[in-house]
């Protein structure tokens, strides 16, 4: 697939979900969407209760696979930026951490993500968070700028892992943190499925084995570089996304077999301070 047919494939898709405000990472067909899904998904990544009922309703897709935030350690005043907000529930989650002396900065690069996360802040008051439209391969955001990253099951979708992680080291103030969650594979998928769009844009077909995952982050600067959790993506291995697997001609059991084999990972990893 070319680079310029995955962007607009994602982005497409995602718009829709902005759209529709369902629960889905994957075909509607293939994962169990629906409205009760998004709380079901965030509670089953890591979200507490409470931290659910502190932001906006609608800020909640459950398209993220893990908690940045939980374990970010944001401190008050601190600028965050969050790569690939979507509808904004990681942003409005550190704006309560770093307060109003801090600033949350959230890059996506569908309009109708930006929409939806804007409107939410709106209504929810917060005056210390900015959505901006790009794309996390090339940052709207200045060098040197930021304090802390943060990434929700986002930067598996990007066909250029290795440019993403150079833009948050380039960012980063000098001793600035990174702290992504995110989809890898525990080994290679089969080659339809690496080559099929609608496995790409359900989080799938983009994710890269682990060691490539971690080495990227590390040949971008990062020092410090760290599995903290590693956790198996249970929804994959469901009936429904046996069936979707099942649509790439593989048997139900090899099926589970591969959806077993994707893993959520949360990675830490420090952009070396002045004379380090």
């Amino acid at each position: 697939m070319k680079e310029e047919e995955i962007k607009t494939a994602v982005r497409g898709r995602y718009s829709e979900l902005a759209k529709s405000g369902t629960s889905c990472c994957g075909p509607a067909s293939g994962c169990g969407c629906g409205s009760n899904m998004a709380e079901i998904r965030a509670k089953g990544a890591g979200y507490t209760p409470e931290e659910l009922a502190a932001i906006p309703d609608e800020a909640n897709l459950g398209l993220g696979c893990g908690n940045p935030v939980a374990v970010a350690s944001l401190k008050e005043g601190e600028t965050v930026l969050d790569l690939g907000s979507g509808a904004g529930i990681d942003c409005f989650l550190a704006a309560s951490k770093v307060g109003k002396k801090g600033k949350v900065i959230g890059v996506d690069m569908t309009a109708e993500m930006l929409e939806r996360a804007r409107s939410n802040a709106r209504e929810g008051g917060y005056d210390n968070i900015e959505f901006r439209l790009g794309e996390i391969e090339h940052l709207p955001v200045a060098d040197n700028s930021v304090d802390i990253i943060i990434s929700n099951c986002v930067i598996n979708l990007s066909p250029d892992k290795k440019q993403v992680f150079r833009e948050a080291h380039r960012v980063l103030k000098p001793g600035g943190r990174l702290m992504v969650s995110d989809m890898v594979l525990l080994k290679e998928l089969p080659q339809s499925i690496k080559d099929s769009v609608e496995a790409y844009v359900g989080c799938l077909g983009g994710a890269v084995k682990k060691g490539e995952y971690i080495a990227a982050i590390e040949a971008a600067g990062f020092k410090d570089v760290k599995v903290t959790d590693e956790t198996s993506i249970e929804w994959m291995v469901d009936d429904a996304a046996s069936e979707f697997l099942k649509s790439f001609n593989i048997s139900r059991e090899a099926a589970r077999e591969i959806a077993r084999s994707v893993v959520s990972l949360r990675v830490s990893g420090v952009k070396p301070g002045v004379g380090s």
